[in-house]
């Protein structure tokens, strides 16, 4: 069947079907925890709904059919596949600070997703990637559920479906459906009981304050003021490698033992946002260039109190993503 320009209803169909592309990959991302994954899971979304468009017979919108590809796209995905934690999701206790750390760049961690600009706050998808939807507290809450409640908690508590639209895109009946929201509702307060504390956002001037201290102290190797910024339980963690490290004196000094900036100047930051959240691109100065190279993504909570949360992802391919230049 051809449009009335020559092209193919399907085409027509797929370029109208990109608007929604930004928040399909912000619901892969919750799904599966990987920037990458959700990526490869969108450009199947659309192949497949390419493929079957003449079975699509519009009893949906095109939104809540492209979701429903998305899901169980991501499902499929995810069949025996591990979860993607953060350090502080394998169950050990807080890291001695002055200990030897280990990478370990087998396990397949949570990645940060990139925020864009929100221009209209009544477009749907602005409010299905609605920052708290996608911070990293919440995405590595989600990792702990099997993926059918995963989807079962996405579809219903941040997109809002109804019980019976959830079911028909799981596969399930209502009654499942309930049933497995009740379930995860109940894993997600055991590992995340505070899930409902929100961060100030990013472009808050309490955010925009704690984090240009952050940069200052940091880029000032100032570690004295940066013990001041976090709050009393403050955590920090940075995979790949497997330790976290609780309270501001502890992780200062893992910064001081275990970082190899030494001295102001040695490290500089751009300012990026993250997951809803306010961040900061670490560049590292190597002594042998002069140059200042990539070398971490630090995604920071910020509370009333001060820094509560920092997550530094060391950079395999994130800069890019942020749209980041490889050095300074």
């Amino acid at each position: 069947m051809l449009a009335l320009d020559g092209s193919s209803a399907e085409d027509a169909f797929l370029a109208d079907a990109q608007r929604y592309r930004r928040e399909l990959l912000a619901h892969c991302y919750r799904m599966t925890g990987s920037l990458h994954d959700a990526e490869d899971l969108v450009q199947e979304t659309y192949l497949r709904a390419w493929k079957s468009y003449q079975g699509f017979q519009g009893k949906s919108s095109v939104r809540t059919w492209l979701y429903r590809i998305a899901t169980n796209t991501c499902l499929t995905a995810l069949d025996g596949r591990k979860r993607r934690p953060l350090p502080t999701g394998l169950g050990a206790p807080a890291s001695d600070p002055t200990a030897d750390i280990a990478a370990h760049d087998e396990i397949p961690w949570l990645e940060p997703l990139p925020d864009t600009p929100r221009e209209d706050p009544s477009d749907p998808s602005v409010i299905a990637e609605s920052r708290e939807s996608v911070r990293l507290a919440f995405v590595a809450a989600l990792q702990h559920l099997p993926p059918r409640q995963r989807a079962v908690l996405v579809l219903r508590e941040v997109l809002q479906w109804k019980a019976a639209e959830v079911g028909e895109a799981v596969g399930v009946s209502t009654a499942a459906v309930n049933s497995l929201l009740q379930r995860a509702r109940a894993q997600l307060d055991e590992v995340q009981p505070h899930l409902d504390d929100r961060p100030a956002p990013p472009d808050s001037a309490e955010a925009a304050d704690l984090l240009g201290k952050y940069i200052s102290a940091f880029e000032n190797y100032n570690m004295d003021e940066l013990v001041e910024l976090f709050t009393a339980d403050a955590v920090w963690e940075m995979p790949p490698f497997d330790g976290w490290y609780q309270g501001p004196r502890n992780i200062v000094t893992l910064s001081q033992t275990h970082c190899p900036a030494e001295k102001a100047g040695d490290m500089r930051f751009l300012v990026t946002t993250a997951n809803g959240q306010p961040a900061a691109a670490l560049y590292l100065l190597n002594p042998q260039t002069g140059v200042h190279e990539a070398f971490q993504l630090h995604v920071l909570d910020v509370r009333a109190a001060g820094i509560a949360h920092v997550v530094a992802f060391k950079e395999t391919g994130f800069f890019a993503k942020f749209g980041l230049p490889a050095t300074l």
